[in-house]
């Protein structure tokens, strides 16, 4: 598994890394940094929860064997 972001998205509300501290971080007053973009399998339960729970939707979890476009502007 693979995490996504969408940068413009995240408003910094740190849902995630209180879901999974050791795979996400957010300062104050800043948006996520992921710590981990590919967390094992022993971290599958609290990465989804991150993702369900992230208000903004800006989180993406993304299977090995799927291909998810790059967010407009990344490219």
């Amino acid at each position: 598994m693979r995490i996504s972001l969408d940068a413009d998205l995240c408003q910094g509300h740190a849902v995630c890394q209180a879901e999974a501290p050791s795979v996400f971080a957010v300062p104050k007053r800043g948006h996520v940094e992921i710590l981990d973009p590919t967390p094992g399998a022993d971290l599958r339960e609290p990465v989804e929860n991150a993702v369900r729970y992230c208000p903004t939707q800006a989180l993406l979890l993304v299977e090995d064997d799927e291909h998810v476009p790059s967010p407009k502007g990344t490219d």
